[in-house]
This record gives C-alpha cells, sequence and structure tokens, in this order.
C-alpha cells in the first residue's frame, strides 16, 4: 500500500539548514498559549511556501521565527521537491532559519494505514495533522525551543479546532507549549494568496497525499 512512496523516500536526502537557541528554556510548559513574551524562539511548522508567507510576516514581529518542512504525506517526489524549493526561495528571501526534516513517505503510509478511504478533511487528515505536529513539537524539544505552531490553520479546508487539539496534545507529550493561531482570521488566507501572487511562488492545487491528488483529478 506505498504506491511508490518508500521508492521515492529512498530518493530523498536529509537536508538541514539549522539555527542554534539563543536561550535556554527551564522546561515549564504551558499548552496551548495564544501570547507569548516578544522575541521568544517559535518554531513553525510550514507545509507550504504560499501558506507560510503571511504566517511568517505576522509571527516574525513578535518572535523569532525557525522554518520547519515535513511533509512526508507529499506525493508524488517531483511535487514534494518544487514545494521545498519554494519554501527555501521564500524562507531565504525572507533570511528565516530552516530546517528541513527526513521525508518519512513510509512512515506516513504507516500512520494513515486503515483510514485511506476518509474523506478528504476526515480521519485520515487527522493522523497526518498529528504526525507532522508531534514531529515539530519533538525537533523543538531536540532544539530547546519551547514555542511551536503551524501553518496549516491558513487553510479555509482546515479545522482549527483539530489542528489546536492536535498541537495541543503534542505540546503536553514532548513538555512544549503549542501557539494556538488559527491564521485564516483577518483575512490572514486571502493575504496569503496576495502575497504568493506578488513574489510568484507556486501554489498547488491539491493539499499533497496522493489521496487528495485523486480526489481533485476526480472533482
Amino acid at each position: 500500500m506505498n504506491h511508490g512512496k518508500n521508492q521515492q523516500t529512498a530518493n530523498r536526502k536529509t537536508k538541514t539548514a539549522q539555527t542554534e537557541s539563543k536561550t535556554n528554556r527551564s522546561g515549564q510548559t504551558q499548552i496551548g498559549r495564544t501570547e507569548v513574551k516578544a522575541g521568544e524562539e517559535l518554531l513553525l511548522h510550514v507545509c507550504c511556501a504560499p501558506c507560510a508567507t503571511y504566517v511568517i510576516d505576522v509571527l516574525s514581529e513578535r518572535y523569532t521565527v525557525t522554518a520547519f518542512f515535513y511533509n512526508p504525506n507529499i506525493h508524488p517526489a517531483e511535487e514534494y521537491e518544487r514545494r521545498l524549493l519554494e519554501v527555501r526561495r521564500y524562507t531565504e528571501l525572507h533570511d528565516t532559519p530552516l530546517i528541513v526534516a527526513e521525508d518519512d513517505a513510509a512512515v506516513w503510509h504507516e500512520r494513515i494505514r486503515g483510514f485511506e478511504q476518509e474523506l478528504e478533511g476526515g480521519k485520515r487528515c487527522e493522523q497526518c495533522f498529528r504526525l507532522r505536529l508531534e514531529k515539530t513539537a519533538a525537533t523543538a524539544a531536540e532544539r530547546d525551543i519551547a514555542l511551536f505552531t503551524t501553518t496549516l490553520s491558513i487553510s479555509p479546508h482546515k479545522d482549527f479546532s483539530v489542528l489546536h487539539a492536535i498541537g495541543s496534545q503534542a505540546a503536553e507529550r514532548f513538555k512544549r507549549s503549542f501557539l494556538a493561531r488559527d491564521f485564516k482570521k483577518n483575512d490572514g488566507y486571502k493575504k496569503s494568496c496576495q502575497l504568493s501572487q506578488q513574489y510568484g511562488l507556486y501554489r498547488q492545487r491539491y493539499c499533497g497525499c496522493v489521496y487528495s491528488m485523486k480526489d481533485r483529478s476526480d472533482g
């Protein structure tokens, strides 16, 4: 049930551009925080460059942001590389450090096993969100970054309450804090589209996985 992804995994190499934490953390955790002190480091899970535009702009006003690309759901390999290239381009333009994690396509397929036939936005997507946010929280812990969040909430197709619950659970597990922000509010999605056009960014036509691609083709 790997749809050729296991082979693609072998062809994708781990690429990491890393930044060092500037301060030590006490280990104290507040789950689901909405506000933190100005300038605090934050690890931002980035699903794609278009979604990252507005989110990075907004967060950079208050936090020291490091972008984190971990999206083993993206299919096929060519699409994965295209989205990653655009994320690299945008983060470099904005002097935002970027961490790129191992693809883990086989891990993704194992995580969503049994949910393959779920409708888009259902239980399969929840498992996908959980995998990616747990990885973000784990990476934040490894790098001594207390706070993390995700660009996923900017999409009008993503339920913020689901992301909030999953992010908070990941934060509790790894003793981090999840910044609970629904970035689609205040015309966030509209602004991300405008910024994407301004920077000439590639905008994909489906969420990422082989099932969402098929749903888009069938539609």
